[in-house]
Formats: structure tokens, C-alpha cells, sequence
């Protein structure tokens, strides 16, 4: 058997791998995906993103059994529609994180179970924390809360990930230094977001998860991915391949590095990796 056919699955990130700059799948990624899940492969979406936020792309998902969810914290089983594992932050950490965010005006996006939310004001100003891409995506998914201290309290322990956007660079490195050594996974996203996680959850621990649930060898997978909190699964995956707008630190650590997400980086390492000859 070639080594192109050793690898049982395959974990996608969403945002700046899977999806164009224009948040699209390319028609024939979503064909070739439903190819190897045909042939028996699992392919799962090794993202940042929670349930809520998965609903524009039903259609190009369908059929897919797995997701590695809200950057590890949630492993949700399309198929019976509920999670196998969650990872929740605790009250107190989610109260400190809304009060560093309060000390820099910055935007709130809550991430639980199956719901996402955020406060009006921000969703509807999110050019103002390089956030503008995902404004129509946020005002038709996301929940809006007028009190997110009270929301904090009625979702205790259903709280996955929090994630904070700034209005620059800088605030968000104070915000990081304001939040370390409080217990969580701290992660830079996007051009201004720290995403605030519990300790030790990452994409790398999903996909050690996912593969005990599955008895499929960590050497038996492939991760693809671009940014910072794709790292760990990029080092814990059997192979790496790097997208070509992922940041050099990320390129530096893959195994391959295949073309950007505007031209059709995944489906260079769904033929190379998985079909063989046969996706030429």
C-alpha cells in the first residue's frame, strides 16, 4: 500500500485554509471531500468556530460524522447531533476575562455548547476590530445579549471559549499579559483576537480525543491549516501541510507547504495525500 493511502483522517481548518478570502469552499474541495468520505476516510473541521457558526456550510459538510470544534474544546457527532466531549472555561475565568475586555473596549464573542453570542453594539461596528469579513455571518447567527455578565451566569459550564477582539495589536498584547497564568489556553486569532480557552484544550488535544474515539493512530492523520491556533495539531498530526498564506512560523514546523486558500490549497493535499494518481 503507497503511503498515500495509510491516512485514515484527514482535519481541516476553516478560515484562511478550507475557505476562500470570500468565506466560500471551492465547488470542487466540497466534491473531492465527499470523495474520501465515500472511501471511507474521516474528514473532520479542525476549527476555531463553534455549531452556530457552521450553518452556512450544511450542504458542503453533508455527510461528515465528525467536528473538531471551538479550537478543541467541543467534539460534536453530526450524525446524532450532540457532543461527545466538551471543555467548559469556569465562571471566574470567563468574569476576568470580561473585565480585561472592558478595561480595552474590546469585543466579547461568546462561544458555548451550540449557541454564539455577542453584544449589538460590537456585531454591528466589527470594522472596528478587523473583524468586517464576519459581521453578516455574526448578525444572523449570533444571540444578543444586553448583560453578558448574566449571560456568563446562566451558561456556567457551557462556556467553551471566549474570544476577545481588539482595536489594535497592542491592546490585545495587554490583554494577554493582564489574562496569563490564570488557567487558560491563550491564543492570537485573526489580526486583532486572542482566543481564551481552559488549559490545556487546543486542536491537539480534539484530535488526540477524536482518535482515541475512532482507535486511529495519530501517524494515520493529516492536519492542514494557516494560523496560530493551528500549531499544536500541526505538531501532534502524523503529517502537516501548511497553507501557502499561513504565517512563516507555521510553514516552518509543516511537513509540506501547498498553495493559499484562494487557490485551492486543500485539494493539493487531498490528491497528493489521499487520492494518489486517481485525483489527478
Amino acid at each position: 500500500m503507497s503511503k498515500e493511502n495509510n491516512y485514515r483522517l484527514l482535519s481541516l481548518d476553516m478560515d484562511g485554509t478550507l475557505l476562500t478570502s470570500a468565506k466560500q469552499i471551492p465547488p470542487e474541495t466540497t466534491a473531492a471531500i465527499q470523495q474520501l468520505m465515500e472511501q471511507g476516510i474521516e474528514v473532520v473541521v479542525g476549527t476555531g468556530r463553534g455549531l452556530a457558526e457552521l450553518a452556512d456550510y450544511r450542504d458542503a459538510f453533508k455527510g461528515m460524522h465528525y467536528g473538531l470544534l471551538v479550537s478543541g474544546g467541543l467534539i460534536y457527532d453530526f450524525y446524532k447531533e450532540q457532543p461527545l466531549t466538551t471543555h467548559a472555561l469556569s465562571v471566574e475565568q470567563c468574569q476576568k476575562l470580561l473585565a480585561t475586555a472592558c478595561e480595552e473596549d474590546a469585543m466579547v464573542h461568546i462561544l458555548t455548547i451550540n449557541a454564539s453570542a455577542a453584544r449589538e453594539q460590537d456585531i454591528l461596528h466589527m470594522d472596528d476590530f478587523s473583524m468586517a469579513v464576519y459581521q453578516d455571518m455574526y448578525e444572523r447567527i449570533c444571540d444578543r445579549p444586553k448583560d453578558l455578565a448574566h449571560y456568563i451566569q446562566e451558561h456556567a459550564g457551557e462556556i467553551l471559549k471566549i474570544n476577545l477582539y481588539h482595536r489594535t495589536t497592542a491592546s490585545r498584547e495587554r490583554s494577554r499579559k493582564r489574562l496569563a497564568g490564570l488557567g487558560m489556553n491563550l491564543v492570537l486569532a485573526e489580526r486583532t483576537g486572542l482566543e481564551a480557552s481552559p488549559e490545556g484544550i487546543t486542536k491537539a488535544s480534539g484530535l488526540k480525543e477524536l482518535c482515541q474515539l475512532l482507535n486511529i493512530p495519530l501517524a494515520a492523520t493529516v492536519a492542514v491549516g494557516d494560523a496560530p491556533n493551528d500549531l499544536e495539531i500541526l505538531q501532534t498530526a502524523g503529517l502537516a501541510a501548511a497553507m501557502g498564506n499561513a504565517a512563516d512560523s507555521i510553514k516552518e514546523i509543516c511537513d509540506v507547504v501547498v498553495s493559499d486558500n484562494d487557490h485551492n490549497g486543500v485539494l493539493e493535499v487531498i490528491k497528493r495525500y489521499f487520492l494518489g494518481n486517481n485525483g489527478q
